[in-house]
């Protein structure tokens, strides 16, 4: 008998696995019998679900994309708000890749060692690291905790997973390719039809844009970095009607950020062509340095004297111009626009906040509405009610705000890290056009984020957020297929996969 059972005993983790699931599905099926209640199958079947998911769980990742523009934000209970179904995606994912690890089912071989130690893997590390540390000193401690838990469901797929998917540069451009084709679907299937019928005009930009987006700056910073990924899917695809269907896409993407009449998002792509230019110059460290120059200098003029009181509006002359486009963009020179001195009014605040506490700051995700306490009512406006809630449109000084020097320092290495190794991967990929064709396309990308992050708070946007982690992502993996290329190696990571793409449709 003893003999019998020995057999019988599970010889390997499979097995063991095996016979589990086989009691928790005999046990709960015996207990639904007796008690007559289904639910208790659930575990089991929750389970064969979990490895279905774990097995292929890049269909949740092409999906989360495909479905990213269509995000909308729900209530939760505690007054907190959750993206659907960006963020549930999230959640799953955060779950399933690092199972799909710890499992086998793709290697820790897979990420090499110089990707596991290189800065911009180890900079999002160390700023989680320090926004953990921050929740001890918060003002808000709840909301900070939930900070750092949002940022864990944020780092795991679209960094980690991001390097464990994009094995080649044709994964790349299905997962770019998944979010072109979410994005101009519902750019036909809701935003355009809907402004359509108020004549494409600048009033009703933003009832357009909702639910989908909260307002039409995520909206059209979301078509702003799309252009060069749409543009990189086209010179990616072999078959002429392809390309002409990309070029289609990234022309309605083109339409859709001129109709929004956001001029950030306007200015982010002649900015992202003279950065190309910066890049292919060798000047991106000339360019750090002189825009660390022009903030320095600037922050003391401001301080010295008071001399920001200076530029306090005249609440009568600060005024939204409704439908008057012409009007919009004359008060914004003149210094006279109601969204442009609203800023003012919350960069004075925030430096406020930022002298009362330099070193830990307020704490993650606790600007709103502790900054009312700081602000100064000579710069207020008729919209310093502030309904949406929103923060100090300018990430940097809100990082500065709750997180304090160190985060704000960790946030500044880690842009100039990403744009020092672009310019280095340009060059170093000009040999090798396919990759070369996705450093391009991912650093232009990712200038057009980081120059909308000067004017409004975007890395928590999970249309926004997502990509700019998942760009930092893609150069680090460039990086390797450089270094794989320049030895003469066949890239472990160019290497096709060894099963069929979920997404191999898209791109």
């Amino acid at each position: 008998m003893r003999q019998l059972l020995l057999r019988l005993r599970p010889a390997d983790t499979a097995q063991w696995v095996f016979v589990g699931f086989l009691g928790l599905l005999l046990g709960g099926g015996a207990l639904a019998g007796l008690l007559r209640q289904p639910a208790l199958l659930v575990p089991a079947l929750a389970l064969v679900g979990l490895g279905l998911v774990v097995a292929e769980w890049r269909w949740l990742y092409y999906a989360l994309f495909l479905t990213l523009p269509f995000s909308r934000e729900f209530p939760l209970v505690g007054g907190f708000m959750m993206d659907v179904p960006s963020e549930p995606f999230m959640l799953a994912l955060t779950a399933c890749v690092p199972l799909v690890l710890l499992l086998g089912c793709g290697s820790l071989a897979q990420l090499p060692r110089r990707e596991w130690q290189h800065p911009l893997l180890v900079l999002p590390a160390l700023l989680l690291l320090w926004s953990a540390v921050e929740v001890g000193f918060s003002v808000a401690t709840l909301k900070s905790f939930k900070y750092v838990l949002a940022k864990v469901w944020y780092l795991v797929p679209f960094v980690l997973g991001t390097l464990v998917l994009v094995r080649r540069p044709a994964d790349f451009w299905r997962v770019s390719g998944c979010y072109v084709v979410g994005a101009t679907t519902i750019l036909l299937l809701w935003v355009l039809p809907r402004h359509y019928q108020h004549g494409f005009d600048f009033e009703h930009v933003n009832r357009a844009a909702r639910p989908y987006f909260l307002n039409h700056v995520i909206y059209a910073t979301m078509l702003a970095l799309l252009l060069p990924l749409a543009l990189g899917v086209a010179a990616h695809a072999r078959a002429r009607w392809q390309r002409y269907a990309w070029w289609g896409a990234a022309g309605l993407l083109f339409f859709g950020l001129l109709t929004s009449y956001t001029r950030a998002s306007w200015l982010a792509l002649p900015v992202a062509g003279i950065y190309y230019l910066v890049m292919r110059w060798r000047l991106t460290r000339l360019m750090l340095a002189g825009v660390a120059l022009v903030v320095v200098g600037a922050v003391t003029y401001f301080v010295s004297g008071d001399n920001f009181m200076r530029f306090a509006p005249d609440y009568e002359k600060t005024v939204w111009h409704g439908g008057n486009l012409e009007a919009h963009l004359a008060s914004t020179y003149k210094l006279e626009d109601v969204s442009g001195m609203e800023r003012v009014y919350r960069w004075v605040a925030a430096a406020r906040m930022i002298a009362d506490k330099p070193i830990t700051g307020s704490g993650p995700s606790t600007f709103y509405p502790e900054y009312k306490r700081y602000t100064v009512s000579s710069f207020r406006t008729y919209v310093s009610d502030n309904r949406e809630h929103s923060t100090t449109h300018n990430y940097f000084l809100l990082t500065l705000a709750e997180q304090g020097v160190p985060g704000f320092l960790l946030f500044c290495v880690l842009v100039g890290t990403a744009l020092l190794t672009a310019e280095r991967l340009y060059h170093r990929s000009l040999p090798y056009p396919d990759i070369h064709r996705v450093v391009l396309a991912a650093t232009l990308s990712l200038v057009i984020i980081i120059f909308h992050l000067f004017l409004n708070e975007l890395v928590e946007v999970d249309k926004i957020g997502s990509m700019f982690l998942v760009l930092l992502a893609v150069l680090v993996r460039a990086g390797s297929w450089v270094a794989d290329s320049e030895t003469g190696k066949v890239p472990h990571s160019l290497i096709p996969s060894p099963t069929t793409s979920p997404a191999d449709s898209v791109a």
